[in-house]
């Protein structure tokens, strides 16, 4: 499982001219989900997600995570983070899981965050997005689940 996590003082999901999520101040998730991935995957992002330290404490030094401030996030399934673009110049996504497995693993994810109490809003999984968002700082970290980078 992959994430590309964004501290944002704002962010908001719209599918058809219509937003169907929005945050405040915390994090935004774009989420791809690979065909290997189990619930194991699910709750590794989830804890590392909910417990990053990247949002300043009193005296400006990122020391503080979403629970401690209190923050929102939001989870946009994104299966081209699988995309492998190193050979020729369309992208290969053998490695993103199959709709079915991806959506109820997406699901899962949003119900873990939910469980730590965090407000969560979600984009529409296999819909057109147009995700935006205020990136605060700006601060944008890399996960891994399988720890490939």
């Amino acid at each position: 499982m992959r994430a590309v996590v964004q501290r944002v003082s704002s962010s908001s999901v719209t599918v058809e001219g219509t937003i169907i999520g929005s945050t405040q101040q915390g994090l935004l998730v774009l989420l791809g989900i690979a065909d290997d991935d189990t619930l194991e995957d699910v709750q590794y992002i989830c804890d590392k997600v909910s417990h990053l330290r990247i949002f300043e404490d009193d005296n400006d030094k990122m020391n503080l995570s979403l629970l401690d401030i209190g923050g929102e996030v939001c989870v946009v399934s994104q299966f081209t983070l699988y995309g492998d673009a190193r050979k020729g110049r369309r992208p290969n996504f053998m490695k993103a899981a199959a709709p079915d497995k991806a959506e109820a693993l997406y699901a899962r994810t949003v119900e873990a965050f939910k469980e730590k109490g965090i407000p969560v809003s979600t984009g529409q999984f296999q819909a057109h997005m147009e995700v935006a968002l205020v990136n605060d700082g700006p601060v944008t970290i890399l996960l891994d689940s399988h720890k490939e980078f």
